[in-house]
């Protein structure tokens, strides 16, 4: 069977370091996981509990746009979060996150426009884009910029710009300054502005600052996978310009129909304040975790490292230990029995001289790695 070009897309790494965790687990091994960027907790129990009285009755398709009860109790969040006063008619329930790039990028981008993105940054970003014959146009962002675009970074020739604060795999934010000052640039060259907002939350002293507190005229894109628990589910948002509700309602009714009527259910109770009190109580263990990674991974020779404020990563510049990350990464695994993440998957210039690791695990779990990865390093 013949296959598109555009359909070549790179492969998703950490996927394969799960696949070779799993190996090792089903050899009988004990795996730290540090490679994964999901949460270890489950989704919040009014979720589960609300999902379990909805299970009586059908749950069939739901208007593309999603559930108007859950968009109502979304644009609640930002009112919350942010002081925004948001038309819920702006927010689109998705499948996941990723089903708001899809949309996203549909609606935004023809075939062979360009669109910026921030290296080292999310893999699936040039992937989308690529499967859509867009061109991702990587921005090598600084160690001194703490990983995160400026201005100058952002070429004139772009019909897009995608950003991420707090950033995977880096972990760290745009303050409001930096955040209106990139927001100014996409408008002075007429580009689109993505903004992926799925670790809010997540932050360690100072809140995040969502691109909607400084324009109308972005796409902002978050979920209920990282800060709500609820990964597997497959349930996220996007908020649009009102201009392209109707463009996104087309599109979203054409690819999906709708996201999951029963994650829409469990969404909706995630949002409670009994669910959120949960989340805080899983912020306050990533928390300390952070401070563990922070405090002991200097010592083991991972000193090169952009202090996250947000999210749960640690993402650490390496290349002074080795100039193929993947092997690096192997050696760990095989080793010391903890996954991490070779940085290829979100740098693909500079990726063989990073790792990424995670701390959503539980404290014991972390420590635990912390321990394997000291005794490693000692050795090696």
């Amino acid at each position: 069977m013949r296959q598109s070009q555009r359909g070549q897309v790179d492969p998703f790494i950490v996927m394969d370091v799960m696949e070779a965790a799993s190996r090792a687990e089903a050899q009988g091994r004990r795996i730290v996981h540090m490679e994964v960027g999901q949460p270890s907790t489950p989704a919040p129990r009014a979720a589960l509990d609300k999902l379990g009285q909805a299970l009586s009755q059908p749950l069939g398709y739901t208007i593309p746009l999603g559930m108007p009860e859950l968009r109502a109790a979304i644009a609640g969040l930002y009112r919350r979060w942010y002081g925004i006063d948001l038309d819920p008619a702006r927010v689109v329930v998705t499948p996941g996150s990723s089903g708001a790039f899809v949309l996203a990028f549909s609606a935004l981008f023809d075939a062979g426009d360009r669109v910026a993105v921030g290296e080292p940054g999310y893999p699936s970003y040039r992937q989308i884009l690529r499967a859509m014959s867009v061109q991702p146009v990587g921005m090598q962002t600084r160690a001194e910029n703490r990983y995160q675009p400026v201005p100058e970074d952002i070429p004139g020739d772009v019909q897009g710009v995608m950003i991420a604060s707090p950033g995977n795999p880096s972990g760290t934010m745009l303050d409001r300054d930096a955040l209106a000052a990139l927001v100014a640039r996409t408008q002075e060259i007429g580009a689109a502005l993505v903004s992926d907002e799925i670790y809010h939350g997540l932050d360690y002293g100072t809140r995040p600052v969502s691109a909607l507190e400084l324009t109308d005229d972005v796409v902002v894109i978050n979920s209920f996978s990282k800060y709500f628990s609820m990964t597997g589910w497959r349930v996220g948002w996007m908020v649009v310009p009102p201009d392209m509700v109707r463009t996104i309602g087309r599109l979203a009714a054409n690819m999906f129909i709708c996201a999951p009527h029963a994650s829409q259910v469990a969404a909706l109770a995630a949002l409670s304040p009994e669910a959120d009190a949960e989340a805080q109580a899983n912020l306050a263990v990533y928390a300390h975790n952070r401070q563990l990674m922070l405090e002991r991974l200097p010592a083991m020779g991972f000193d090169r490292i952009a202090p996250p404020d947000g999210a749960f990563y640690i993402y650490a510049d390496v290349s002074a230990l080795t100039d193929d990350s993947r092997a690096l990464a192997a050696e760990i695994l095989d080793r010391a029995g903890v996954a991490v993440t070779p940085g290829l998957d979100f740098d693909p210039i500079r990726g063989a001289g990073t790792l990424r690791l995670s701390y959503a695990q539980s404290t014991a779990e972390i420590t635990e790695g912390l321990d394997r990865l000291a005794a490693f390093m000692a050795g090696r």
